[in-house]
């Protein structure tokens, strides 16, 4: 297998026109690759400027997730460093887990930030909506977002090798004439996600967000919902 590490936009179109395959940190390909072979050539964005950025609005896709600290709202930071062991997080990779792996750790964190997708094709590089990357499968150069007041990461105890572990993620973003919260969990492999604007008070904002689709969850991860907004709540009050 040749692997390619392009520097430039236009070094990575011309990989991709010539059928390379993208690989991340190889942490979820490299045993279907050993079991099924290996491609012919391959390219990754490890050396692309564009897709190492780190800080308060952006994150490339080939940031390795232990390298993901305080510079990114603290819902993303958390959510990294909940992946997986310290050998996972010193391989895998932004892009990978988002658009590689089933379990997609980062998305209910990128979700509650609002992220759009920068991604790259032959024929260019243009922002997307990230359900347009989880279904088409584009390749990744990076997150942008705007910067919240505050945001929140909860990741409930999981027995190994049992489903995954409940997740919710949270962030409260300045509005037009308010603010307006977004929550997002993982329950099982599905991210459900619920919008709204914030009240003074607090039960009227878990009583609106509980008729989004987060109103579908179980009673005891509604719980879990309903206590982790209340501490955020709290807490950007208190801030």
């Amino acid at each position: 297998m040749q692997l390619r590490l392009p520097t430039s936009i236009p070094e990575v179109q011309e990989c991709l026109a010539d059928g390379a395959v993208p690989i991340g940190g190889a942490t979820l390909v490299w045993a279907a690759w050993q079991r099924d072979g290996f491609p012919e050539l391959a390219v990754s964005l490890r050396e692309l400027p564009e897709a190492n950025t780190i800080g308060a609005e952006e994150l490339g896709a080939a940031v390795v997730l232990h390298q993901i600290d305080d510079r990114v709202p603290e819902v993303l930071h958390r959510a990294a460093a909940g992946v997986g062991t310290g050998a996972v997080r010193r391989a895998a990779t932004v892009g990978g887990n988002l658009v590689g792996s089933t379990l997609r750790c980062l998305l209910p964190a990128a979700v509650v930030l609002d992220a759009r997708a920068v991604v790259l094709e032959p024929e260019g590089h243009f922002e997307t909506d990230l359900s347009d990357v989880l279904a088409k499968h584009h390749l990744l150069v990076g997150l942008r977002w705007s910067a919240p007041i505050i945001s929140g990461y909860r990741k409930l105890d999981a027995e190994a090798g049992g489903p995954p572990p409940f997740v919710v993620a949270s962030a409260l973003h300045a509005d037009d004439g308010g603010n307006r919260l977004r929550v997002a969990v993982r329950d099982g492999y599905e991210v459900l996600s619920g919008t709204v604007a914030c009240a003074e008070d607090s039960a009227d904002v878990l009583d609106t967000l509980h008729r989004t689709d987060l109103g579908t969850l179980d009673p005891t991860a509604w719980e879990t919902v309903r206590r982790h907004v209340t501490e955020l709540l709290t807490r950007s009050v208190g801030g």
